[in-house]
């Protein structure tokens, strides 16, 4: 499968999946016009490329300064598929990475965190 690579503007995050290395990750704001339209190819993708995986190591990495409601539940979509993805023995790493001042974003982070009992889970404050 090729890597999809989405450069990130003022309303949408920068989106990296490398399906060679299993790694995978989401940067920015989002808050896109139209959600589905944005995340459903790179979604769609990425759940083809992850349900046919049985062994090997996934790591997805949140790197979000803001999103929306409608952003928030592809979030919580993209955890329950990396939960899915866990729950079949494939090892998967999710880093939620946060400024360490911005208590939204770390409050969210712990909130989705606490529903992740198969794959690791780490709080990653930064100071950039």
């Amino acid at each position: 499968m090729e890597n999809i690579r989405i450069e990130r503007t003022d309303r949408t995050p920068e989106v990296n999946f490398d399906f060679t290395d299993n790694r995978f990750a989401l940067r920015g704001e989002s808050y896109p016009e139209d959600v589905p339209a944005f995340f459903g190819p790179p979604f769609s993708a990425l759940e083809h490329h992850l349900k046919g995986l049985q062994t090997g190591q996934v790591t997805f990495s949140f790197e979000m300064i803001y999103f929306n409601s409608t952003s928030a539940k592809v979030v919580m979509k993209l955890l329950g598929l990396l939960e899915e993805t866990a729950g079949r023995g494939v090892a998967v790493t999710v880093n939620w990475c946060f400024k360490a001042d911005d208590d939204n974003m770390r409050e969210l982070g712990e909130e989705f965190g606490e529903d992740m009992e198969t794959a690791t889970f780490h709080m990653c404050p930064t100071d950039k």
